[in-house]
């Protein structure tokens, strides 16, 4: 068991990969102690509250992951989905992130983020949750991604929402049914409706 505060510090971030002052504090170590490892070069600051082990965080999903934990209601949506999904050949510049239609606008320091209002029912609907850096990561399924780009497509293009239509049929990454439900609850069946057919 580590005995100092900064030797059980470095533990909590290696274990957590982001580490909020909030879970310091739950710890019982002093906040100021956090001050102390970015000094000595032992912790980096990556934004408001919110720490890493330097060099720790590496993959393309540091950002998403940093967003969740920022704003721990929200879901990754739309391009960042679909290139979370692998079905995009764009990479976005900013996260694309759904939040709940009375939600306040997040500050998110270190990250770019593009922000979209669902409703609590589009919001809820297939949220897919994964852990990458000790965060949780709250994506949109495939299907779901697919059918909110049909959605957003006047924002998106509807060329980028048949794309991701045709490589998740292509991908099997999920099932026509799955495809007509989300494309239901977003209110785009009657859209999706040529595209489904053609790519069955």
């Amino acid at each position: 068991m580590p005995k100092t505060y900064i030797d059980r510090l470095i533990v909590l971030a290696r274990q957590k990969g982001l580490l909020r002052t909030r879970d310091v504090v739950k710890e019982g170590i002093p906040r100021q102690y956090l001050k102390i490892a970015c000094k000595r070069k032992m912790l980096e600051r990556r934004g408001r509250g919110l720490y890493s082990v330097p060099g720790n965080l590496m993959d393309e999903n540091i950002s998403l992951a940093e967003v969740c934990k920022i704003v721990p209601k929200g879901v990754i949506c739309l391009l960042s989905a679909l290139s979370y999904h692998n079905l995009t050949t764009q990479l976005p510049s900013e996260v694309w992130f759904a939040i709940s239609e009375k939600a306040r606008i997040p500050k998110v320091e270190t990250v770019s983020i593009r922000i979209f209002r669902f409703s609590e029912n589009a919001l809820n609907s297939g949220v897919e949750i994964k852990v990458a850096h000790g965060a949780e990561i709250r994506v949109f399924s495939a299907a779901k991604t697919v059918a909110d780009c049909f959605k957003y497509r006047n924002k998106i293009g509807l060329d980028v929402a048949i794309e991701a239509l045709r490589d998740c049929r292509h991908k099997r990454k999920c099932t026509m049914d799955d495809l007509w439900h989300y494309a239901k609850i977003c209110r785009v069946a009657n859209v999706m409706r040529p595209y489904l057919e053609a790519v069955v």
